[in-house]
C-alpha cells in the first residue's frame, strides 16, 4: 500500500499509563529480548513506510529518557507529556501533529497506538490505514468466545447475544479533520471519558467500521502478558531467522591535563582527564567501535571527526548513545559486548559494576549483556608505567534475516 495513502499518514503511540496491573513494575520498560517493550511497539509501527510520522505520548517523569533513547527510530518527530486519561494524551499526540503542519492536514489519516501492545502486525497496520482513508474511520475488532454475561449485585441479570459484541484493539485509524471535529465536539479538559477513540467518534455520531483484528495483538496488562510476549517474539526469531555478527575495538589516550577522568561511562573523581578531542574516554569508545564494526558501519572517527562539526570535549556518553540509535535503527540487536580495560592508575575493582551498569543504560541492554574486566598492564607500556589507559572490546549483535 506504500504510497496509496492520500495526504499521508501519521501515528500517536499513547503510553503514558501508569502500570496500575502490573505489581509495581513499568511495562513500557520491561525488556523483553532487549529491548523495552515500548521499542517493540513503536518499531512495528515505523516499520510501516506508509506512516511518516509518529509521536510518543508519555509520562512526563519518562520523557527525558524516551527522548534521548538509543532505539527510537527517526520517525519519531515528538515526545510529549500526556493526561491523566487517555483522550487528553491522544489529544497531546494530535497538538504535536498540528504544530508540525497546522490545520491543513483534514484528509491525513493518524493512527492511534496502545503502547503495550507490541506484536501487532503491519498487515493489520496497513489494512486500517486502508479502511480510514475509505471510510474515515476504522479499529479493528476480535469476536467473543465466551458466552456474555451482565451480573448485577453478584447476580446473573441477563444474557447478552455475543453475535453483537466484540473486543476492540488498536491501532484505531482516523482521518485528522474527523478527530479536530470531535475535539471540538468533546474537549480533552471536558468531564467526559472516552476509553478509546471510537468511542469519543461515536458520541460524534462519527461512522467507525469495523475490521478484523489479530488475536496476537494483544494488550499487556497483567505480569503474565509479558512472557506471552517473550514467547511469541521468540517463536517470530526462530521462524524468520537470525543473522549475527561479531566486531572488535581499541583505543588509548595519555592523562592530560584537568579532572575528572571520564571512564567507561562514569567519572572517577580525582583521576587526571585523558587526553582528546573528547572527554577521551577510551573503554566507550572500544564499545563504540565494536559495535561499528559488527554492524558494518565504520569506526567512530568516521561518524565524529575530531574537528569543528564534533564539539570539543563532548561526552562519550553522546557518542555512544548516538551509536546505539543508529544500530538500532538499523535493526541490530546487541546480544553481548565484553570490555577489558588496562591501566596502572587509577584503582578499578571497585569501578567495574558501575562502569557496566552505565554502559548498559546507554545500550538499553540488560546488564547481564555486559562484562566489564580491568588489567593493571603488568608494568608495561604506557599503561603498565601509569601514563595512561588503554580498552579493548568484542561486541556480538544480531538481526532478523527478514
Amino acid at each position: 500500500m506504500s504510497g496509496a495513502t492520500p495526504g499521508g499518514a501519521d501515528a500517536i503511540v499513547v503510553a503514558a499509563g501508569s502500570s496500575r496491573r502490573m505489581a509495581g513494575a513499568d511495562k513500557l520498560g520491561e525488556l523483553v529480548a532487549g529491548r523495552p517493550l515500548l521499542a517493540w511497539s513503536v518499531d512495528a509501527l515505523a516499520a510501516v513506510p506508509d506512516i511518516e510520522r509518529i509521536v510518543v505520548v508519555t509520562a512526563e517523569h519518562r520523557m527525558a529518557a524516551i527522548r534521548t533513547a538509543p532505539w527510537l527510530p527517526a520517525k519519531v518527530v515528538a515526545v510529549v507529556a500526556g493526561g491523566a486519561r487517555r483522550h487528553e494524551s491522544v489529544a497531546a499526540g494530535a497538538r504535536a501533529l498540528d504544530a508540525l503542519d497546522g490545520e491543513s492536514s483534514d484528509d491525513r489519516v493518524v493512527l492511534v497506538h496502545d503502547g503495550a501492545r507490541p506484536l501487532v502486525s503491519a498487515e493489520l497496520v496497513r489494512a486500517i490505514l486502508e479502511a480510514a482513508v475509505r471510510d474515515g474511520a476504522a479499529i479493528p475488532v476480535l469476536p467473543i468466545a465466551e458466552t456474555v454475561k451482565r451480573v448485577e449485585d453478584g447476580m446473573v441479570a441477563a444474557t447478552l447475544d455475543r453475535q453483537e459484541l466484540a473486543t476492540a484493539q488498536t491501532p484505531q485509524g482516523v482521518r485528522r479533520g474527523l478527530l479536530r471535529n470531535a475535539f471540538a465536539a468533546f474537549p480533552p479538559a471536558g468531564p467526559e471519558t472516552w476509553t478509546d477513540e471510537a468511542a469519543l467518534l461515536e458520541a460524534c455520531r462519527i461512522a467507525v467500521h469495523a475490521i478484523p483484528g489479530e488475536s496476537r495483538n494483544i494488550k499487556v496488562t497483567l505480569p503474565g502478558d509479558i512472557e506471552r510476549v517473550r514467547s511469541a517474539l521468540a517463536a517470530d526469531e526462530a521462524r524468520i531467522g537470525v543473522v549475527s555478527r561479531i566486531g572488535s575495538g581499541s583505543d588509548s589516550h595519555p592523562f592530560g591535563p584537568g579532572a575528572p577522568l571520564a571512564l567507561g561511562g562514569i567519572e572517577i573523581p580525582g583521576g587526571y582527564r585523558l587526553h582528546g578531542h573528547s572527554d577521551g574516554d577510551v573503554a566507550l569508545h572500544a564499545v563504540a567501535d565494536a559495535l561499528l564494526g559488527a554492524a558494518g558501519m565504520g569506526d567512530l572517527g568516521r561518524l565524529f571527526p575530531a574537528g569543528p562539526s564534533t564539539p570539543r570535549g563532548i561526552a562519550s556518553t553522546e557518542l555512544l548513545t548516538a551509536v546505539g540509535r543508529r544500530l538500532a535503527d538499523a535493526g541490530w540487536r546487541v546480544t553481548s559486548l565484553d570490555l577489558t580495560i588496562v591501566g596502572a592508575r587509577p584503582r578499578l575493582a571497585g569501578l567495574l559494576d558501575g562502569m557496566r551498569d552505565a554502559i548498559a543504560t546507554i545500550l538499553e541492554v540488560p546488564v547481564e549483556t555486559i562484562s566489564v574486566k580491568a588489567s593493571t598492564g603488568n608494568l608495561a607500556g604506557m599503561e603498565g608505567a601509569g601514563r595512561g589507559i588503554s580498552a579493548t572490546a568484542v561486541a556480538a549483535v544480531d538481526r532478523p534475516t527478514q
